[in-house]
């Protein structure tokens, strides 16, 4: 595998199975300019650092030669995400309250944030600060960065290469009763929709669960896949679009649902347009949802186990048939469910025996 060098010529190797470890200088403790990247300074405006130089240093440029590099590392798993793709990013070397968030960003615009959060075990007796950003779905560039922001500023700046990704279509033909239901501007809806955005942003403080998810019902017949570009036709003609944020499973009314993870109920309530709702919380910022239920078996508060009944699936709220709607949503974003039936949410001992491997 190609070597890749950073500024002062030291050689940095990718490491194989999407795993990227990179040792980074540090400015003190608590500001690092990664290898390679550009030093952002006070002088050149583009950002913050500790507002006083060291007393021996003439220049920011000056005082990073004069430091002896800290062991920060970070890992990206994968290295090369698919829009609507989770990524998951650890990192280890840095004090804690240095490092509050990971910010995805296409040049100048933020395109989501994630807070980090500790990993339960220690990599060379250091803690280990980890964390999910989700590409979203409508992500068209193939090359954007993430920011490892704390206190001082921007720490980091990790470069980000997107694998391609195509997407479904699909055209949904409306009855007059169901176009009722995505016409519904009332004030109950807008409420709904409220609550939902307030539940989705709020960041708990306990992890329930880290490792891969379990599919929420037996079958595997999809009626509908994450990431579609939907066309609904209204009874009137009139058409609208959105984009799918979860998938469809296709099962009969009554089908146990069971939680894909670990976590604590923060919805079990009927909505309108989602129906029976349950949804659960896994990690900070980690959700799982489960619309269209025929009736709903947990409360909100409560704590479930992976596997725990849910409810039982059905055609509630703006539903063509029976099935279950299954979604993911990471510090909000639309996640492919799919992606955690294939690797843990946070891979803890992968990520400790690569720092360790480091050290």
């Amino acid at each position: 595998m190609k070597k890749r060098n950073d500024a002062e010529g030291r050689s940095i190797r990718p490491h194989p199975a999407f795993f990227v470890t990179v040792v980074l200088a540090a400015v003190a403790v608590s500001a690092a300019v990664a290898p390679g990247l550009a030093v952002r300074s006070p002088e050149a405006g583009n950002g913050p650092f500790p507002p006083a130089l060291p007393a021996e240093a003439e220049s920011w440029e000056d005082a990073i030669e004069k430091i002896e590099p800290q062991a920060l590392r970070y890992i990206l798993i994968p290295e090369n995400p698919t829009p609507g793709e989770p990524v998951t990013i650890a990192v280890h070397g840095v004090p804690a309250n240095s490092l509050a968030f990971a910010v995805l960003m296409s040049g100048d615009r933020r395109l989501g944030r994630a807070t980090f959060f500790r990993v339960a075990g220690r990599a060379g007796g250091t803690e280990v600060l980890a964390t999910i950003l989700t590409v979203p779905a409508t992500v068209s560039q193939s090359r954007l960065s993430v920011n490892l922001t704390g206190p001082a500023g921007i720490l980091a700046e990790i470069p980000l290469e997107l694998a391609e990704r195509e997407f479904l279509s699909e055209t949904i033909r409306l009855n007059p009763q169901l176009t009722g239901i995505i016409t519904d501007a009332s004030p109950e809806r807008t409420a709904e929709s409220e609550h939902l955005w307030a539940v989705l942003n709020r960041v708990g403080e306990e992890a329930f669960h880290f490792d891969a998810f379990i599919p929420p019902v037996e079958s595997t017949r999809r009626t509908s896949h994450f990431g579609s570009r939907r066309v609904f036709v209204n009874a009137d003609g009139r058409r609208s679009t959105s984009i799918h944020a979860g998938v469809d499973i296709g099962v009969p009314t009554g089908t146990e649902v069971h939680a894909s993870g670990a976590g604590r109920v923060v919805m079990a309530r009927e909505r309108i347009i989602s129906g029976n709702t349950v949804m659960v919380e896994h990690l900070p910022g980690i959700y799982s949802l489960y619309y269209h239920l025929d009736s709903i078996a947990v409360k909100e508060g409560q704590t479930v186990a992976r596997g725990a009944v849910v409810g039982l699936s059905g055609s509630t709220g703006l539903s063509t048939g029976p099935h279950l709607h299954w979604e993911v949503r990471v510090f909000g974003e639309n996640t492919d469910p799919d992606a955690f039936l294939a690797r843990p949410l946070i891979d803890r001992e992968a990520i400790l025996g690569m720092l360790e491997e480091g050290n």
